[in-house]
């Protein structure tokens, strides 16, 4: 009788224990995890599970390795809101599947991405052909993004500068170049890359965001 009371106590406090640390490391839906913070919640949880099956080991040693891994990932998600190459590298780049209604065959092959994977998505959209498609954007979530063809429709958001850092791809896509981007800006007064937040680029204007120096 007493084990299992034991076992009711610490399934309590792991809980606890679990809440806060998901509430401290960040509040993101689930279709919109990357594959470390999956891991992360898939470790914290067989964690648990040890620590309600081993009623006999000091809850400590279950304690520990979830605040370790707590402290990891608050410290990752830190450095890539600091870092768009961190960004990059920890839950990667979208990519254009569809662009102006034509198919990048060598993108999808690149992400593993095959034609059953893009029409299931498309049907999952209602959408039950292609060549109604002008734009479709595999997110960084594995989520399709699609915009269809439509004469009121305009382009995409592209992204030119994110974090003060110029989007040398983004730029290409564009078939523009740096100095390009720097005329079109100085003409809008703004004369530091390093002072813009965000810059995109739809359907021939630009939309520019400051860095809040206040709050850095």
């Amino acid at each position: 009788m007493d084990q299992y009371f034991l076992i009711v106590i610490r399934t309590i406090i792991l809980y606890g224990v679990i809440s806060i640390i998901f509430r401290l490391m960040g509040k993101r839906e689930l279709g919109e995890l990357n594959v470390l913070d999956l891991v992360v919640y898939i470790m914290i949880a067989e964690i648990a599970v040890v620590g309600i099956e081993k009623p006999e080991e000091t809850i400590v040693n279950n304690i520990l390795p979830m605040a370790v891994l707590m402290i990891i990932q608050i410290t990752l998600a830190f450095f890539s809101l600091k870092s768009k190459k961190v960004r990059d590298m920890l839950d990667g780049k979208p990519s254009i599947i569809i662009n102006n209604g034509k198919i990048d065959e060598h993108e999808m092959r690149k992400q593993r991405y095959n034609f059953d994977d893009l029409l299931l998505q498309l049907r999952d959209k209602d959408i039950r052909n292609i060549r109604d498609v002008e734009f479709a954007i595999l997110e960084t979530s594995g989520k399709l993004s699609v915009y269809e063809k439509s004469p009121n429709q305009g382009g995409i958001t592209i992204p030119l500068i994110l974090d003060g850092e110029v989007q040398e791809s983004n730029l290409q896509r564009l078939e523009k170049n740096k100095f390009w981007l720097l005329q079109e800006l100085k003409k809008l007064g703004y004369t530091q890359v390093k002072e813009i937040s965000f810059c995109s680029f739809q359907d021939g204007k630009f939309f520019v965001d400051r860095i809040d120096t206040k709050k850095r």
